[in-house]
């Protein structure tokens, strides 16, 4: 069973989970020109590799667990955490633990395992994006979870394990340190000036102009004033919301076009790097009223894209800082140049 363990010093919870040890690897795969490896799970047909699944987009007709879905969602063969139990949290002398109690699911986002997000047509990505909001509207009904992170992979530097396009999505029992650093940074900015701080982020970057990359009329994509790595992405919704669940059809829409213009920039003008993207939501309201008052007026969902084309060291890792080659105005206006074909 997995675990948690609180870090006193640093205040971040660690996941100890032996399970995550037997998941496969595929990155030795290179030849282009041949088929997916015969037991990959996530293949049309090799249905039985994976648990049943818990969402799907399906043709008329037919049937659960078999061929003809468009997307699909499976709890993880190997999860950090696991969601039988109930949460249970004790103190082992000094420290604080609780037992591993979360959901981790992956969400394929294609039958085709060549076919990658931005490939897809909008209709395609926006089914994805669906399946995000629906899972994550489901898990928010589960008293033992406090947060839910849906994340990417793309590519080994990444930390992905297996080609075939998918996302994952991870339930946990608590609020983790980052969320909650961008929850007070929010919170105090607009209890000083009684203003959205993502709001005027957003205001300054599009007034500017110098770091933004793409809009349209429900988001705008920019490279952050301090990105953390080379050509990173932030992309703010233009309506107030603190959580994507929230987000209509129409607005899913047009995320998926912004997602498919800066993925195909990307690969188009960076030679296809490996990625991280991140869709940061508020954490789930609980009936015992634990949520901010403010909340609603001060957070914003939004998702964060980070290339991965140099490692993260020990300068990084020992002091938070990063050391980033690239201004993010210089950026910014590279990938503004390059040709997709949206």
């Amino acid at each position: 069973m997995p675990e948690l363990r609180r870090d006193p010093v640093a205040g971040r919870w660690v996941v100890f989970s032996p399970d995550r040890l037997r998941r496969p690897f595929d990155f030795k795969w290179t030849n282009q020109e041949t088929d997916f490896f015969e037991d990959n799970p996530f293949l049309p047909g090799n249905e039985g590799f994976t648990p049943n699944e818990v969402y799907v987009t399906r043709e008329p007709g037919s049937q659960p667990n078999k061929p003809g879905w468009r997307v699909r969602v499976v709890p993880n063969r190997f999860p950090a955490l696991r969601i039988e139990g109930e949460l249970e949290k004790e103190a082992v002398g000094f420290y604080d633990r609780m037992n591993g109690i979360g959901a981790h699911e992956v969400i394929i986002e294609t039958p085709n395992p060549r076919l990658a997000l931005e490939d897809q047509p909008l209709s395609g990505i926006v089914e994805v994006l669906t399946a995000f909001r629906s899972r994550m509207l489901d898990l928010a009904k589960d008293m033992r979870f406090r947060y839910i992170q849906i994340f990417k992979n793309v590519g080994p530097m990444a930390g992905a394990s297996l080609r075939h396009p998918h996302s994952q999505l991870i339930a946990i029992p608590v609020t983790p340190i980052s969320i909650k650093h961008k929850l007070r940074a929010a919170k105090n900015y607009y209890e000083t000036k009684d203003r959205n701080l993502f709001e005027d982020i957003l205001r300054n970057e599009r007034n500017s102009g110098e770091r933004m990359v793409y809009e349209n009329a429900g988001f705008a994509a920019f490279c952050p004033f301090a990105s953390r790595l080379p050509f990173e992405i932030a992309i703010f919704p233009r309506r107030q919301s603190p959580y994507f669940p929230q987000t209509s059809d129409h607005d899913l829409v047009l995320l998926a076009d912004v997602l498919k213009r800066i993925l195909q920039a990307y690969r188009l003008g960076l030679n296809s790097p490996d990625y991280n993207l991140l869709l940061i939501s508020a954490p789930l309201r609980k009936p015992r009223g634990n949520s901010s008052p403010t909340l609603d007026q001060d957070f914003r969902w939004h998702v964060e894209i980070l290339p991965r084309m140099s490692g993260i060291a020990g300068f990084e890792l020992s002091t938070g800082f990063y050391i980033n080659p690239t201004l993010p105005e210089e950026a910014a206006r590279f990938l503004r140049e390059v040709k997709t074909d949206v």
